[in-house]
């Protein structure tokens, strides 16, 4: 079997795990990866430091894993979801539209500072497996149009939203990660929320 189908074959749920013991070993392989690519990138990693990191046995990586394509794989879509999982509380409790999209990004750039290998991980799967890096940002930028939607729905927003101000929004996002997230982190997150609240409620025209 190939690495791609191999890591196709896991994502689909062939190993997920059915026992507590093994949902930790898996969390703690995939928090191995996020560290072993996250320092050395991709080809320089291995599935020897992954294990060592993690403290697991070579044999309880291929448990889970076939393939350090596999893993990498995986981690992607991990992170994915851990982003989503960390910001959607604050985003669920906004009280209106503007509010949400702050949260989101206050959330985000609290991840981000947390998280640095977020960034190598998800650039280097550009390369490594274009379908995880497509994946990343196309369920991303859904999931804001389908906010984006349901506040229009409200009247919180223009009617007319759509997918073009869903990637606007994710694409300033991710910028502001990497300026304000991973290049620094000495400036006031909520301050950069607030600005950016205050440009997508008020626009960047001059207003008498």
């Amino acid at each position: 079997m190939s690495d791609r189908r191999a890591a196709t074959d896991a994502d689909s749920g062939d190993k997920v795990p059915r026992t507590e013991r093994g949902r930790r070993t898996q969390r703690a392989i995939l928090d191995a990866a996020a560290a072993e690519f996250g320092e050395r990138g991709f080809h320089d990693a291995s599935i020897s430091g992954i294990t060592r990191r993690a403290g697991v046995a070579l044999g309880s990586f291929y448990t889970w894993f076939d393939s350090k394509d596999a893993v990498f794989r995986a981690l992607v879509a991990d992170m994915s979801n851990r982003v989503r999982d960390h910001v959607a509380p604050a985003i669920g409790a906004a009280p209106d539209q503007i509010a949400a999209e702050r949260a989101g990004l206050l959330g985000f750039l609290e991840f981000a500072r947390a998280h640095k290998e977020i960034y190598r991980i998800i650039d280097e799967s550009e390369f490594v497996d274009p379908d995880s890096f497509r994946r990343h940002y196309a369920t991303t930028a859904d999931r804001i149009a389908a906010r984006l939607r349901r506040a229009a729905d409200r009247g919180e927003v223009i009617a007319d939203v759509g997918e073009v101000h869903a990637w606007a929004i994710m694409g300033m996002n991710v910028f502001l990660g990497l300026r304000y997230g991973i290049w620094s982190a000495e400036e006031d997150p909520a301050a950069i929320a607030d600005t950016i609240a205050a440009m997508l409620a008020k626009g960047l025209a001059r207003h008498d």
